[in-house]
């Protein structure tokens, strides 16, 4: 029997090298004209948060190519170039391509490789045209050109029209990553789909339902399934029946995690376990937040001992004036640097600011507070 040469042995080790990185790793590559001397940036696009893995100063031929590991679950990531961002997912795919052009690079891309990525495409357009429909109407209703009725009407069918689009995806493949980002595309930072509304209920219900079953480790399985209980929960808690004898399951916290200001990510379900909260969304540049402040100062002085727990996040866009602003308060502070894009507070359905919830001893939101005056009785009860 002949021996084998060490340069086989060599090229085999390297094909199976090559292998590994193929199978654990994906690429994204493509083509952007018009971008010369432009900086792109691959990033990671987390439940809370998103976060820079790469990125590539373009050239003339504006050719680029990113690789990255895998994910362990389908997660979602995006490419930006300033302030002009194309999403896509990545599941079993190792190879995604896009072609765009600077000018329009958000809206007329070309995706290869991958069918989700497609689908995604279809709906980032379909928001994008409810978005400025609503935009549109906006400036005609502020104008005083529509009356208040016609002007909710019509903002609610360009919202219909996005939701067409998106329950063909979010029922017809509720396990897909598109069904998972239909489900959370926003118009002037609120959701589309509201986690209040009985009829939007059943969307978050069958995303949720596919995630545990196909995904059960996987963290966002987790956000859906307390996401739609807590839906559940709200809707029921609406109707005036007997669920005495309903059995009930507690769910945790709906939950936050944001850096304070040393940069640590502090968790709402950690600290808040067992102690009634005050989850309060604000911004520290607004006229009334020094008056606001005063008065959960006097609160929380009040009530501290007692249990109550204040998490604060800010969504200013300059973050030294929250550092500063926020240095010598008593409770956690913590900022979202999504600022007015924030994803948790689309999630808590914030559509003004400042908002304020009330969580019990469970993680339970018992309140909605809409009125400052009556914040010290809710506290009480939530105690």
């Amino acid at each position: 029997m002949k021996a084998i040469p060490g340069y086989i042995y060599l090229f085999l080790a390297l094909l199976a090298v090559t292998s590994c990185k193929k199978n654990n790793d994906f690429t994204v590559e493509g083509v952007v004209s018009g971008a010369e001397g432009q900086i792109m940036y691959l990033e990671n696009v987390g439940i809370s948060s998103v976060s820079m893995l790469d990125s590539v100063k373009l050239s003339a031929a504006g050719t680029f190519e990113f690789t990255q590991p895998r994910p362990e679950y389908p997660d979602f990531y995006r490419l930006r170039l300033k302030n002009q961002l194309i999403n896509f997912a990545v599941d079993s795919t190792e190879t995604i391509k896009i072609l765009a052009d600077a000018g329009t690079f958000a809206t007329s891309y070309k995706v290869e490789g991958s069918e989700n990525c497609k689908a995604i495409k279809t709906i980032t357009l379909a928001q994008l045209d409810a978005n400025q429909a609503i935009q549109k109407l906006r400036k005609e209703y502020e104008h005083k050109h529509m009356e208040d009725s016609v002007y909710r009407r019509k903002v609610l069918e360009a919202s219909s029209a996005y939701k067409t689009v998106a329950l063909k995806y979010i029922f017809g493949a509720p396990m897909s990553t598109v069904a998972y980002y239909a489900l959370f595309q926003q118009v002037d930072g609120l959701l589309f789909f509201d986690l209040y509304d009985k009829k939007d209920s059943q969307a978050y219900g069958a995303v949720a339902t596919s995630y545990d079953h196909f995904y059960p480790e996987n963290p966002r399985s987790k956000q859906l399934h307390n996401l739609a209980l807590q839906s559940i929960k709200f809707i029921r808690s609406q109707r005036k029946l007997d669920l005495s004898n309903v059995k009930t399951k507690e769910i945790s916290f709906l939950d936050i995690e944001l850096p304070d200001l040393y940069s640590t990510p502090i968790k709402l379900s950690d600290i808040a376990k067992g102690r009634a909260v005050i989850v309060n969304f604000t911004a520290y540049q607004a006229d009334w937040s020094p008056a606001l402040n005063m008065e959960l100062n006097r609160l929380y002085t009040k009530y501290k001992d007692k249990g109550l727990l204040i998490y604060q996040i800010s969504l200013d866009a300059d973050k030294h004036f929250w550092m500063n602003a926020a240095s010598n308060l008593p409770w956690t502070c913590v900022r979202d640097p999504q600022t007015v894009y924030s994803q948790v507070a689309s999630l808590y359905n914030v559509k003004q600011l400042p908002a304020i919830f009330i969580l019990d001893k469970k993680g339970n939101i018992i309140k909605r507070a809409d009125n400052i005056k009556q914040l010290e009785k809710d506290i009480e009860a939530a105690l």
